[in-house]
């Protein structure tokens, strides 16, 4: 069986580790590269320093450790660790947005994986905390609207804002492609059952039509040629017996579930003579010609053309009151086959140009970019002609 692809870096590690080391970022980044600015740590500084700076980490990695079951709590947390750190419930004091690294990775990872109510709620808490900051940051107690000085509160709230949209991006995208996944595993179910229902029909009607014209000869000749209808019915029992083997064939092939051929190889071309013979036997004489190089073809290409043939031989038998047909497989022209089946019989009704057969041959061979052609010739009787590529051969 095929391994499954690993997925990417970004799911295989967990939420709460990319929020825990997006709070590392945070913690750092004033350290790192503004040397420790007192504007920046003033709450470490005024409140003990590591002690303190210790303090809102275990607060901080406690929201990281809930993001999955309790993401509004978490965002929370994460919210009143970042705010601590910095000092910025003071009135007088901004809050750098990257102080709030974690709760944006916070709220981007809820959105983007848990539910669309805990997503909207910690995305309503985060904003509703920012703009109460915004309006309360250098005394500006009247309102947000009027007045505002636009600091690093408006650039962390815009940020909150972004990680939330990537989120549902995120979302969004995800629902998309398993929606895609979904309707392919569908329409892989759908074409597998028409190519199923395909292959019974092909495999059946066949023998279907040879058992009805064996049983109504050996009906009318059983009292006076009593020989004759003991041929025929052995010629029922061997179609039987040939349609049985060709359903266990399928039913094993559908039961490989490794993907591996069937060890029993599907009919083809190679078994146009024995159709030749066992309709030939129920009362309709088959002329098989063949011409060109008659080598291997693909599986599907050989499996189709003798479908084609069958179908087609089938119908001359239940609808074209003939007593003969002939059928041509030409392979001289480089990268293709052709198949041509003709009869001079006179049903030409709605048994020969519709019904299912003709049209499910028509599907196989547009599956295979082939010509498919059928209706009545203009010297009397019908005509069926496809014209298959052969891939890996050059066209002349």
């Amino acid at each position: 069986m095929l391994a499954t692809p690993s997925p990417p870096l970004f799911r295989r590690v967990p939420p709460e580790v990319w929020v825990g080391l997006a709070w590392c970022v945070a913690a750092a980044y004033p350290a790192v590269l503004l040397g420790g600015n007192a504007r920046y740590h003033g709450g470490a500084a005024a409140h003990g320093g590591l002690a303190f700076t210790l303090a809102t980490t275990v607060v901080a990695f406690a929201g990281a450790a809930l993001v999955r079951r309790l993401p509004v709590l978490a965002v929370a947390l994460l919210f009143v660790a970042a705010f601590t750190e910095t000092d910025g419930w003071a009135a007088d004091t901004q809050v750098p947005p990257a102080s709030l690294l974690a709760v944006d990775v916070a709220l981007c990872l809820i959105t983007a994986t848990r539910p669309r109510r805990s997503s909207r709620t910690a995305f309503a808490l985060v904003m509703s905390l920012l703009v109460l900051h915004i309006g309360l940051v250098h005394g500006n107690t009247v309102g947000i609207f009027t007045g505002t000085h636009v600091g690093s509160a408006d650039g962390a709230a815009l940020l909150a804002l972004v990680a939330w949209l990537v989120g549902r991006s995120m979302r969004q995208n995800r629902e998309h492609a398993r929606a895609l996944s979904t309707r392919a595993a569908a329409e892989a179910v759908t074409a597998e059952r028409l190519r199923i229902a395909r292959e019974m029909h092909d495999t059946v009607a066949h023998t279907i039509g040879i058992v009805a014209l064996q049983a109504g000869a050996a009906r009318r000749v059983i009292d006076t040629r009593p020989e004759r209808a003991k041929q025929a019915l052995g010629e029922i029992e061997n179609a039987g017996r040939d349609t049985l083997a060709g359903l266990r064939r399928m039913l094993v092939a559908l039961r490989q579930a490794d993907g591996s051929t069937s060890a029993t190889t599907p009919q083809g071309l190679a078994d146009l003579d024995r159709l030749a013979a066992a309709t030939t036997a129920a009362g309709v004489r088959v002329e098989v010609r063949r011409r060109g190089e008659q080598g291997p073809l693909p599986p599907e290409i050989d499996l189709s053309a003798f479908r084609v043939i069958q179908e087609s031989v089938t119908n001359v038998v239940r609808h074209a009151d003939t007593r003969s047909c002939k059928v041509l497989v030409d392979r001289r022209t480089a990268g293709e086959v052709a198949v041509e089946i003709t009869d001079r019989g006179r049903g030409t009704g709605t048994g020969r140009g519709g019904g299912f057969g003709l049209a499910g041959l028509r599907e196989r061979v547009g599956l295979l970019d082939g010509e498919f052609e059928a209706g009545p010739r203009p010297e009397g009787g019908f005509r069926v002609a496809v014209r298959l590529p052969i891939p890996g051969e050059v066209t002349a």
